[in-house]
């Protein structure tokens, strides 16, 4: 009998893909979900193997990739900011409060800061529309959210580090 060599690192894509030896291009989407499940994102690595894997064109599995919000290409920060922009939060400012989330962590909706200390996701809807206008960090519901306050609520948010070392030159 022989033994199955199991891959026991954490950012290698095969650790994933071993899962699928017999896997067709039906079975894409799953194991991009597993990837990003594994990993917290896709990375090109991760997409360069499972064309490899599935023996398809790196440019379909791309193209599926990325016509999906539900994945994402940078690393996750350490806290995940989640804008809602359902109606109720669109009709009380979300939109105002989503240019505040960008300009003040200085990034696009759906990427991570430079340091990695946020992730920043635009949401349909969290469900807390009578809280509205709402943004979630780290699974926390924010209720009536003003863009005025935004700084002082991510700056609880970072890390206690980075405010000691501020004021040193």
């Amino acid at each position: 009998m022989t033994a199955v060599a199991h891959c026991t690192c954490d950012t290698n894509p095969a650790c994933v893909l071993e899962r699928y030896p017999a896997a067709g291009p039906d079975q894409l989407i799953p194991i991009l979900q597993d990837v990003q499940e594994s990993f917290g994102y896709l990375s090109r690595e991760s997409i360069v193997a499972v064309a490899k894997h599935l023996h398809m064109p790196l440019s379909r599995v791309h193209g599926v990739a990325t016509f999906y919000n539900q994945f994402r290409y940078d690393p996750p920060g350490k806290h995940h900011v989640q804008v809602c922009r359902g109606t109720a939060c669109h009709v009380r400012g979300s939109a105002p409060l989503l240019e505040a989330v960008k300009q003040e962590l200085e990034v696009e909706a759906g990427r991570t800061t430079a340091d990695g200390e946020f992730s920043v996701e635009v949401v349909a809807c969290v469900g807390a529309c009578g809280l509205a206008p709402v943004i979630v960090v780290d699974g926390q519901v924010h209720a009536a959210v003003a863009a005025t306050a935004l700084k002082k609520l991510l700056k609880s948010y970072r890390v206690p580090a980075q405010a000691s070392t501020q004021g040193k030159a």
